[in-house]
């Protein structure tokens, strides 16, 4: 039998189509719904993620106000548009692990705006009555932070075309679209929406809220001060590994499951979000549907915490170095032993002694759950989806944990050893010689001092908006940030990796 198209004509069939008995909405949606968020970058990870959880809302608890209007701003995007208008806003997510694959159709999208179609379509819908929250999953370059000052990059052309009255109707940067719909509303008497950040950074509502308020002070600060005083930003953390979507995932999804999706999310079953319970339009309960809401912003620093320097750390551990030697795959870097070994180290004994306790967490089983997590073959985690945009991940995911070892004087070697892979990476070309692709919004600037520095990590050290003083200012770490990358260099990561491992 010829596997169904995915839309909302077919569900019933596909329910029960596949060789296993596939997950499928019975809610009402389109006009039946009303769509009270509106996230900004539709992507894998918003998919297994947000909009999982607003699915459950829907599905089990009859929440019918808080359905999905997706926007894309990127011309990319618009590819995600057409998917999803094919689709009635419809699409598979697929956990995989140890104990088989399992589908669900998720439909909490309920629209899809691509906005260099219609920018005035995209700030109607954030400034509509209905919209209580406008999530975003922009990537760290979408938020225009500059990590060592830690202000709006403001002379970023993008910025500074938005910030120009003439252009208010035609926005490019979030930051635009968010100040025009909140605009609005502050005319309107409506009160501000809440702004989502679901990103993996750490402090992302408090990053939002300064780049947001920033960036109205510079157009109206009138509007920047109702912003402040009204407006709610929750930080939050969140965490699900989802790779990149194959053609050998559609075919599967195809031959097991009997659908016919043109762009299905692939996941692993263990899924995380911890958010602050600041809204200032309120809120769908999410904490019916697992999600941890907490009281205040320190308590979501904890698990962030934990998060960024240990999973993330060791996705950037796992990445460069795995990807250098010559690996394709995450679970294929976990399956070699010094590798493996290298990993739980430094998890152990460079990132966790300067972490905080967490009551009821504990973080030695975390540190297990994560290595199981690395390990899963079935979900074929691709290395350069780990790596890609390093330049917003490794300050935040490394240096922080060599800047508080540097503190205590405690060790930091293999956390050297990473950050000079990636510094090694920059180059684009591994091991065996091979090149390969370097994703980064900052390649030019990176890949001119990675080979200007050569074997000398000065050069890409001195980078202001990615490193600090202390870092390049410390004898200790400039010594053995040296020696790794200059090992490195000389004898590639599989011969370098075992001097790092005890």
């Amino acid at each position: 039998m010829a596997p169904l198209k995915l839309n909302s004509q077919n569900l019933s069939q596909i329910a029960t189509a596949g060789e296993s008995q596939v997950k499928v909405p019975t809610y009402a949606r389109g006009g039946a719904v009303k769509e009270g968020i509106v996230h900004i970058g539709v992507g894998g990870f918003h998919r297994a993620h947000l909009a999982v959880y607003v699915d459950k809302l829907m599905q089990n608890h009859g929440v019918n106000d808080y359905a999905i209007c997706g926007v894309g701003l990127q011309p990319f995007d618009v590819t995600m548009r057409d998917v999803l208008q094919a689709q009635d806003g419809l699409y598979t997510v697929i956990e995989r692990s140890a104990k088989g694959s399992f589908a669900n159709v998720v439909g909490s999208i309920n629209s899809f705006l691509f906005a260099p179609d219609d920018r005035e379509a995209v700030i109607a819908k954030m400034a509509h009555p209905d919209t209580h929250i406008v999530s975003l999953t922009i990537t760290e370059s979408g938020y225009y932070y500059n990590e060592n000052t830690h202000q709006l990059q403001s002379e970023h052309p993008d910025i500074q075309f938005d910030l120009d009255p003439a252009n208010a109707s035609s926005p490019r940067t979030t930051f635009g679209f968010l100040y025009a719909a909140l605009a609005r509303r502050h005319q309107q008497g409506l009160n501000p929406f809440t702004v989502m950040s679901c990103d993996n950074m750490q402090k992302n509502g408090s990053i939002t809220r300064h780049m947001l308020e920033s960036f109205a002070r510079l157009r109206n600060p009138e509007l920047a001060k109702w912003i402040s005083e009204q407006g709610h930003f929750p930080n939050a953390m969140v965490d699900r590994i989802t790779p990149q979507t194959a053609p050998a995932d559609k075919t599967a999804l195809a031959d097991n499951f009997g659908i016919e999706d043109s762009w299905p999310v692939v996941t692993e079953p263990f899924m995380q979000w911890v958010i602050e319970d600041r809204f200032s339009d309120g809120r769908p309960p999410f904490e019916k549907v697992g999600v941890q809401v907490v009281s205040n912003v320190h308590d979501v620093e904890q698990f962030e915490k934990h998060k960024l320097r240990l999973l993330n750390g060791s996705h950037s551990a796992i990445g460069y170095p795995g990807q250098l030697a010559g690996f394709k795959y995450v679970h294929e870097v976990m399956e070699h032993p010094v590798f493996r070994k290298f990993v739980w180290q430094m998890m152990q004994e460079e990132s966790k002694p300067n972490l905080p306790d967490i009551p009821g967490v504990n973080i030695d089983e975390y540190c297990q759950t994560l290595m199981e997590r690395f390990s899963n073959p079935t979900i074929m985690d691709q290395l350069p989806r780990v790596c890609l945009n390093a330049s917003g991940k490794i300050p935040q995911f490394i240096m922080p944990s060599i800047a508080e070892a540097i503190w205590v004087t405690g060790p930091f070697r293999r956390l050297c050893f990473v950050a000079a892979a990636w510094f090694h990476y920059i180059k684009g070309v591994d091991d065996n010689g091979n090149s390969f692709k370097v994703e980064d919004p900052m390649i030019e600037e990176l890949q001119a001092k990675a080979h200007a520095g050569g074997t000398d990590p000065a050069a890409i050290l001195s980078i202001k908006n990615l490193f600090g003083d202390d870092l390049r200012s410390d004898k200790r770490f400039m010594q053995q940030i040296t020696i790794a990358l200059e090992e490195i260099s000389r004898d590639g990561i599989l011969k370098t990796l075992p001097k790092y491992v005890d």
